[in-house]
């Protein structure tokens, strides 16, 4: 069998993990070792925080709606609790839009729900 050198494919393989940390710092964006460690860590973040920020953005709507509500004298679990009685079917980030850019709709809401 003839022999196999690998020096085409270990280049380019080389040349795509060092593209791809460009801009870190020290040996993680010049040392094939260290920058294949890095992707493979900031892959794990990546993947981690794209998860977190669902539940981030969840946090701000009920934030948001929670500060209108309490210029209104209301809890915000009372306001969800009778939402969801009264089949009213919007979902937090809406709610969240609404109190935000649209004071009067959402006193409106708020007026249905009461």
């Amino acid at each position: 069998m003839a022999r196999v050198k690998k020096g085409k494919n270990a280049l380019k393989t080389r040349r795509n993990i060092l593209k791809q940390v460009k801009g870190y710092r020290f040996g993680r964006s010049k040392k094939e070792k260290q920058a294949y460690e890095a992707i493979s860590h900031a892959g794990t973040y990546a993947f981690a925080h794209r998860r977190d920020k669902k539940g981030d953005m969840r946090r701000l709507w009920n934030v948001r709606i929670s500060s209108v509500l309490n210029q209104n004298s209301l809890s915000y679990s009372k306001f969800i609790d009778k939402l969801k009685k009264n089949n009213i079917l919007l979902n937090r980030k809406v709610l969240s839009e609404i109190a935000s850019h649209n004071p009067d709709t959402f006193g409106k809401i708020i007026a249905k729900v009461s």
